[in-house]
């Protein structure tokens, strides 16, 4: 027998909407629920959603076993009464009764699955929505004002939301460790840690020839721990950022990741310290009322030509020496490295984004903000899911390095060209 179906556009949806104006008392016991409860209209919107639901999932039992007849029951499939369901909508979970049927007879096997119910089980996105609504920072033990459906109709559990976090960024950390940069002609390459409890992780961003970042990797352990810092690069290595081409390295300052950096890649390539971390380091030596003048100091320097830059902080460290000798040994030490960029001949524009590790620290800023309600840290394996998760989560908002039309400078020298760029800086 062919089946009729009616189509109902914009048009035919003003109609309804007329009809059910003219006839009010079809809709008086919406509003009598809205007026008693002072529920929201998408509340009542969801009630009836899962009325819907529950009407389909009925015409699927009916295809399946024929209609409802008063009195003994007929033909193989048979009604059962009914039984709660959670079936997916969208990016959700919904709780629903739903009809019972078994084959005549009984028996394992018996039990006849409704089509339409079985259907609406395949949906994966749940576990995706709710690692999105996690990596907005907030806490699994605060679920229920972030999922008010999902705790409402579905009854989700504390430990259920976390388990399904767990898959999807258990995923994520596996997807961003198989990630290979073989065609990917990467100039730059930051590197710093991030610490979450009694927990460090060393991560690594880089830049192409044509401004864009990517992030590379991570590995759990600090910027000092040796032993993280070459893992981190030799897993780089592994996944196709070879050796073989020179690259410009902005580091936070740590010996260990600057002896890593010779012993993976060699001591041909330039590495440049970050400056925001030099002053922080030298300036936390210093009392309160020399700070400011110290950092200022720095600053004027730092955009100085490199002999004479360094001339002016030596001048400094020889005057902090005698009241200070802790900030001036900060100061003195690994001082060439901070003007590394101001060698190159770069424009200032885009020294300003190589001179210091900011470039990494502003999508791990977005990681803090992503982590901040977590309280407890319960081991390694946690932490690198999470900082994974929300690394790859902030890098779909990253933009080009400031300065990016100006890498090609930056390439030429790191080609063996660095009389380009002493033209650029003349010219």
């Amino acid at each position: 027998m062919s089946k009729a179906y009616q189509v109902c556009d914009a048009k035919d949806s003003r109609h309804l909407a007329e009809f059910l104006a003219k006839d009010g008392q079809l809709l008086l016991p919406m509003l009598d629920l809205i007026s008693r409860t002072e529920a929201a209209v998408d509340e009542v919107i969801d009630v009836a959603g899962r009325a819907a639901l529950e009407a389909i999932l009925l015409m699927s039992a009916q295809e399946a076993a024929g209609p409802k007849h008063p009195g003994k029951a007929a033909g193989d499939v048979r009604w059962y009464g009914w039984q709660p369901g959670i079936v997916a909508l969208s990016d959700r979970k919904v709780r629903v009764a739903k009809p019972r049927l078994r084959k005549k007879g009984a028996g394992v096997g018996a039990e006849v699955e409704v089509p339409v119910y079985e259907a609406m089980q395949g949906d994966s996105r749940l576990g995706r929505r709710i690692l999105e609504i996690l990596m907005r920072g907030v806490s699994t033990r605060a679920y229920r004002d972030v999922l008010p459906q999902m705790a409402e109709t579905v009854g989700v559990s504390k430990s259920a939301v976390s388990r399904e976090f767990i898959d999807a960024s258990e995923e994520a950390l596996k997807a961003l460790a198989a990630r290979r940069f073989d065609d990917r002609d990467l100039l730059i390459i930051y590197l710093d840690g991030l610490i979450f409890g009694a927990h460090h992780v060393l991560s690594a961003i880089g830049v192409d020839a044509e401004g864009r970042k990517h992030v590379l990797g991570l590995v759990e352990g600090a910027s000092e721990n040796a032993a993280a810092a070459r893992a981190l690069l030799e897993d780089l290595v592994a996944r196709g950022v070879k050796p073989g081409r020179r690259r410009l390295f902005v580091i936070d300052g740590s010996k260990a990741l600057r002896a890593a950096l010779d012993a993976v890649y060699g001591a041909d390539n330039p590495v440049q310290r970050c400056r925001s971390h030099k002053i922080r380091n030298v300036t936390d030596q210093l009392p309160k009322a020399l700070k400011d003048q110290a950092k200022a100091a720095m600053r004027a320097a730092y955009r100085l030509d490199p002999k004479e830059g360094m001339a002016r902080l030596r001048k400094q460290a020889e005057w902090l020496e005698r009241e200070h000798p802790t900030a001036a040994a900060s100061l003195r030490e690994g001082l060439e490295e901070t003007f590394t960029v101001n060698a190159m001949g770069l424009p200032a524009e885009l020294r300003r984004c190589l001179a210091t590790t900011n470039i990494i620290e502003s999508p791990q800023s977005g990681v803090r903000q992503r982590t901040r309600r977590v309280t407890r840290w319960k081991d390694g394996a946690m932490v690198l899911r999470w900082a994974a998760t929300a690394l790859v989560e902030t890098e779909k908002r990253f933009r080009r390095i400031m300065g990016y039309k100006q890498l090609w400078i930056l390439k030429s020298y790191l080609d063996g060209a660095p009389q380009v760029a002493s033209a650029r800086k003349a010219g």
